[in-house]
C-alpha cells in the first residue's frame, strides 16, 4: 500500500458513515489515504500527535468530519500548514447548520475549507482534495479530466431518459 497522501480525521466513529463517502472517492481516484477517529475536546493530544504525524509521513492534505460544536478541522488548521477541508456532520438536533458555522467561522490566518453538510460534502471533500493533488500530479489530472466527462455524458443520458418519459406521458 502506497503512504497515505490524505487524512481523513473524523471527530467520533459515529461519523464514519458520512466520511467513507469520502474515502470512496478517494478510492475512485486510487489515492492513498488514512483514516482516524480523534476528538478536539475529547482526545486533543492525540489530534496534535496526529497533526505532526502525518507532516513527518508525507500526508498532504487533511479533510476533517465533525459534528455539533465541529471544531476539529479548527484544531488541525492551528497545528498545522496542511490544507485542510472540513466537512460538517449533521449529528446534532440542529441538523449540520452548528457544525456548518462552527466549521467555516474561522479566524483569519486559520483557513479551513469548508464543504457542505453531510454526505455531498464529505464526497466533494475528496473530489477537492484530489484537484488540490492533481496540480501537481499528471495521471490525477487526466482522471479528473475524463471524470469530469463521464459527469456530463451522465446528465445527457438522464435528460434523454426524462424526455422520452415525459413525451410518452404527453401523448394523447
Amino acid at each position: 500500500m502506497s503512504k497515505p497522501l490524505v487524512g481523513i480525521v473524523m471527530g467520533s466513529d459515529s461519523d464514519f458513515p458520512i466520511m467513507e463517502e469520502t474515502s470512496e472517492i478517494l478510492k475512485q481516484f486510487d489515492v492513498a489515504h488514512e483514516i482516524i477517529v480523534t476528538s478536539a475536546h475529547r482526545s486533543p493530544a492525540r489530534t496534535r500527535n496526529y497533526v505532526k504525524k502525518s507532516e513527518k509521513t508525507g500526508v498532504k492534505i487533511l479533510i476533517a468530519g465533525a459534528g455539533a460544536a465541529a471544531h476539529l478541522a479548527g484544531s488541525l488548521a492551528a497545528e498545522s500548514i496542511l490544507p485542510i477541508i472540513g466537512v460538517p456532520i449533521d449529528s446534532s438536533p440542529h441538523k449540520g447548520l452548528d457544525a456548518l458555522l462552527s466549521t467555516s467561522q474561522m479566524p483569519g490566518g486559520v483557513p479551513v475549507a469548508t464543504m457542505g453538510i453531510g454526505k455531498s460534502g464529505a464526497r466533494n471533500a475528496g473530489l477537492l482534495a484530489v484537484q488540490i493533488l492533481a496540480l501537481e500530479d499528471p495521471k490525477l489530472h487526466s482522471k479528473l479530466v475524463q471524470y469530469k466527462k463521464y459527469q456530463a455524458k451522465e446528465v445527457e443520458i438522464k435528460s434523454r431518459k426524462i424526455q422520452a418519459t415525459h413525451a410518452r406521458n404527453n401523448k394523447d
